[in-house]
């Protein structure tokens, strides 16, 4: 609880969020010239950040406008995330080739326990949490757990990953859950912060540890992290197991 107590308190950063239609998107998207064809030849994505989903996302009736315009929506979002994380994991590098730290540098490394989870200050475990996520992987995520963006979830929270939460009133309370359950899926002020969260998970849950083990071993042999290799440490996100994995 205490280590998504930051992403699911809402209510202490509130801001004003505007939802832009599928059309105004598209527009956006061509007066920036921010095509997905450029971006496959030169590499370079816009850094553009929308607060909504547009509510008519589903009712694209073209397959294939639908899916360009969320794979548009979703991939600066998670380039940022892992922007930050590598330049963190830059910062977590430097500090521990130094003989000597700074108060300030001891209290950021503080910080960075407790966001990562890791416990008795070890620096081993926070390498290997303090990671990116595959660019593919969390595209094939949230189109997988989204409905390319159609959910309801995604819809009304934001939520592109499927992520739970346990408080009541922490979310949305799923339509088929079982009586004995208390789960709600959870509910985030923007896609941004959806995939900060989905990340977050990757890299500190226990039921993940067999995809962190995977990415460290790559480092460690000096291989291209790849999304496909790490699909194949997501057998406990979802109840069909490895069958979830090999969908992704």
């Amino acid at each position: 609880k205490e280590l998504f107590y930051d992403i699911f308190d809402f209510n202490e950063n509130e801001k004003d969020t505007v939802r832009l239609s599928a059309s105004t998107l598209n527009q956006l998207f061509k007066d920036e010239d921010y095509n997905l064809k450029d971006i496959r030849k030169n590499k370079l994505v816009k850094p553009i950040n929308i607060d909504l989903l547009p509510k008519e996302i589903k009712s694209i009736e073209n397959v294939k406008v639908r899916k360009k315009l969320f794979i548009q929506i979703v991939l600066p979002l998670i380039l940022e995330e892992n922007k930050k994380i590598k330049l963190a994991r830059k910062t977590l590098f430097s500090i521990l080739n130094k003989n000597n730290n700074s108060e300030a540098e001891k209290n950021w490394l503080k910080s960075k326990f407790k966001q990562y989870g890791v416990v008795n200050r070890d620096l081993a475990t926070l390498k290997i949490r303090m990671d990116e996520i595959p660019v593919s992987l969390a595209i094939a995520q949230a189109a997988n757990e989204s409905a390319w963006g159609t959910s309801r979830f995604a819809k009304l929270g934001n939520n592109f990953f499927g992520q739970w939460c346990f408080s009541k009133g922490c979310g949305i309370v799923p339509k088929s859950r079982d009586t004995d359950k208390n789960h709600e899926v959870a509910d985030f002020r923007s896609p941004a912060d959806s995939v900060e969260s989905y990340m977050l998970n990757l890299n500190t849950h226990d039921a993940y540890k067999p995809l962190r083990n995977i990415r460290q071993s790559l480092r460690e042999d000096d291989k291209a992290v790849t999304g496909i290799a790490l699909s194949y440490g997501l057998g406990k996100y979802s109840e069909r197991g490895d069958e979830y994995g090999k969908e992704i």
